[in-house]
């Protein structure tokens, strides 16, 4: 497992060049600046043959244990508390993640001619970066399903704002950022996490787990943050290296993509959004008629964003995130459980 210094100052520059997208993104007031702006960059760079950059796979394993661990961290023993109090609701996620990943694969394979592997992968409301993880995996068609899930996000988290600003008379200005700085982290407790997270990929890899590396570190995490051992949360300055690497690595799968291609996808994922907002409209409907929950945060609850993103949007209206983040963590659960063994049988 050696590698060779001018290797890993391609896959630093490589870094630097997706990180220069982050800020440009945060320059313009785009959202998910940390993961789409290192994507757009990156991909450009692409363009250009003989510059001297490599994908930075060796940051890939470590960025995937971070991710378990940032996942399992939501599952604190306030969220556990309440749940019984969510629990029809919370119920809800199965029906819905099911109809919405099976409306897509039928309109992925049949309008838009992709084989089922990654119509699966691009239609299965998980996070970008866990379904691109699961598509390398897998055998399928990365390219297709980071363009896909990648705006699918785009288009939920640009319509999300103006929906709860027009329809519900929420501001959303206010651009607070809940979680902890590393000044703030108690580093003694964050190093046990990392032992943890590394302990957790080890075994699952072992167990030959699909996605070892993000499964095991999640399940380890749940366990301990669920049960009070640890408290402290991953520095949020962590989380945006983790998706300027990520944004980075699937800026990479761009090589050779055709620009009529992408503007080919992403007409064609609208497509799939229509039918995933209908769905969602519909769950919506029934969560919030049935159990009288919070409008805002039921469609918070039932967007088919990341879990970053949509308890941000949370944080700034003033939803309820308990409410929310246990959704998401159920969807990402189903999602990241059933969608390695179905996808293995496609």
């Amino acid at each position: 497992f050696m590698i060779k210094l001018s290797d890993l100052l391609k896959m630093l520059l490589a870094i630097l060049i997706g990180l220069c997208g982050s800020v440009l993104f945060i320059f313009l007031q785009l959202p998910l600046p940390w993961l789409l702006g290192a994507i757009f960059t990156t991909s450009i760079a692409m363009r250009f043959e003989n510059l001297p950059i490599q994908s930075p796979k060796l940051f890939s394993a470590p960025a995937r244990i971070l991710i378990g661990l940032i996942i399992g961290s939501a599952f604190t023993p306030q969220i556990l508390e309440s749940l019984h109090l969510y629990l029809f609701s919370i119920l809800l996620i199965i029906p819905y993640s099911i109809l919405v990943t099976f409306a897509g694969m039928y309109y992925y394979v049949k309008v838009l001619r992709f084989d089922r592997k990654t119509a699966f992968l691009s239609s299965t409301p998980g996070g970008v970066v866990e379904m691109v993880i699961l598509g390398e995996e897998q055998k399928a068609d990365t390219s297709k399903i980071t363009l896909v899930q990648s705006s699918r996000l785009l288009f939920v988290v640009l319509t999300l704002p103006f929906v709860i600003q027009y329809i519900f008379h929420l501001d959303i200005s206010g651009n607070q950022l809940i979680t902890k700085a590393i000044k703030d982290t108690n580093l003694t407790e964050f190093f046990y996490l990392l032992l943890i997270g590394i302990s957790g990929a080890v075994l699952a890899k072992k167990i030959k787990l699909s996605a070892a590396f993000l499964i095991g570190p999640m399940i380890f995490s749940i366990i301990v943050y669920s049960s009070g051992l640890i408290h402290t949360l991953i520095p949020d300055e962590l989380i945006k290296f983790v998706q300027v690497i990520f944004g980075t690595i699937i800026g990479f799968t761009f090589r050779g993509v055709k620009l009529r291609m992408i503007i080919k996808t992403l007409i064609g994922t609208f497509g799939h959004f229509v039918i995933m907002a209908m769905f969602s409209g519909f769950f919506i409907f029934i969560a919030y008629y049935l159990f009288g929950f919070p409008a805002v945060s039921t469609l918070l609850a039932f967007s088919p964003g990341g879990q970053t993103e949509m308890n941000l949007i949370a944080l700034l209206v003033g939803a309820n995130v308990p409410y929310i983040t246990i959704h998401h963590i159920m969807r990402l659960f189903i999602v990241m459980n059933l969608a390695p063994m179905y996808a293995k049988r496609l």
